[in-house]
């Protein structure tokens, strides 16, 4: 019949080549759509190829049992995770009594679930700041002991994990605050604050965190008074505090200076004050924007505590190298490294999802 069209040679012709679908055609979009995506395409998978199957034979095929010997491990030729299963607890508590080290895991576990719910935006309310309070008193509770039938330990004592964060929450939670002031004082009119503020980043940003704790730790007692002692993981603090404040400073500066002019003049036009029109028209819009530099701050701030072993703390760094000077365990560094790394890794890319997450969540009003 005239004009009669065959419906299964016109699907046929419309259907796209086999090659541009499934697995095979999504390698040819993402893998080797240009030539030198296929170059690298193969050299990853090159080194893939020689560096996975030794690192699981290492692992996995040859390695010691958990339950093994030092004598074992060193016969052994992979991994002896039997170091890791006998210093465990000294990595990541330190030297806290062991029959008591129930408390820095529970503290930890407290600070963890802390930092959990405050990375949700419903708690961002007043009565959270008493929470997070209650919650930093009840970790030093924990830690310190002397109450509730709990026997007292010094922070001398304290190690690990547990130091890590006290030191990385604590400093960064302190010096959020003043790195605001800080940054709002640099860009002020007023020539006496901006100049005072300015002074303070460039002498800070100018000078290595080791030298501040080294000067927390040997200069600042030679300027007391005779008889007063700050305690050493006070000062470890200050210095934490002051280093950070100035680096975040800079970042949220950023976010103020990339402010439109026209949001400034709204605020004027509506009739705000300087302190109204920054908290609620500028420093919210200013802190979304500096996020990413934020959190590369708190992701090198959380790695920069293993510095305070210069000044006699042990934390989780430092307790896996003391773990390390133990002789009936010593040369067994890539089971330890590797076990701290996990670690470590496992919070720094916490936090660098959760900010990816929460710059496109508080962006998403300005999505186009």
């Amino acid at each position: 019949m005239a004009g009669h069209v065959d419906t299964a040679s016109s699907t046929a012709a419309e259907r796209p080549p086999a090659l541009s679908l499934g697995p095979i055609g999504w390698m040819r979009a993402n893998l080797f759509n240009t030539w030198y995506n296929a170059i690298l395409t193969v050299l990853i998978g090159w080194a893939i190829l020689m560096i996975v199957p030794p690192l699981f034979r290492w692992a996995i095929v040859n390695a010691a049992g958990f339950d093994a010997t030092s004598p074992q491990c060193r016969q052994a030729t992979g991994a002896c995770w039997a170091f890791v299963n006998e210093k465990m607890r000294f990595i990541l508590f330190g030297t806290f009594p062991y029959a008591e080290q129930w408390r820095p895991l529970l503290a930890t576990a407290i600070i963890v679930a802390t930092l959990a719910a405050a990375a949700n935006r419903r708690f961002w309310k007043p009565w959270f700041v008493a929470v997070s309070l209650g919650a930093l008193a009840l970790f030093g509770v924990l830690m310190w002991g002397g109450v509730l039938g709990m026997t007292y330990v010094e922070n001398s004592l304290w190690g690990g994990l547990p130091l890590t964060l006290i030191l990385s929450v604590i400093g960064l939670s302190v010096a959020f605050p003043f790195s605001i002031l800080l940054a709002l004082g640099r860009r002020s009119t007023m020539p006496a604050i901006k100049a005072i503020c300015v002074a303070y980043i460039e002498l800070i940003r100018g000078v290595p965190l080791v030298s501040l704790l080294f000067m927390a730790s040997v200069m600042l007692p030679l300027f007391l008074p005779t008889g007063v002692n700050i305690d050493k993981l006070l000062r470890a603090l200050v210095a934490f505090i002051l280093f950070e404040a100035a680096y975040m400073a800079e970042a949220i500066r950023g976010g103020l200076q990339a402010m439109p002019k026209g949001q400034y003049e709204a605020a004027d036009a509506l009739g705000l004050n300087y302190w109204q029109a920054m908290r609620k028209i500028i420093l919210p819009q200013a802190l979304a924007i500096s996020i990413p530099p934020l959190v590369n701050t708190f992701i090198s701030t959380f790695k920069d505590t293993s510095l305070v072993i210069i000044i006699g703390l042990y934390d989780l760094l430092g307790t896996a190298k003391a773990a390390l000077s133990d002789p009936a365990w010593r040369g067994f560094y890539r089971e330890a490294y590797l076990f701290i790394g996990v670690i470590y890794w496992c919070f720094c890319f916490s936090m660098s999802k959760y900010s990816r997450w929460l710059e496109q969540d508080l962006n998403r009003g300005h999505k186009r």
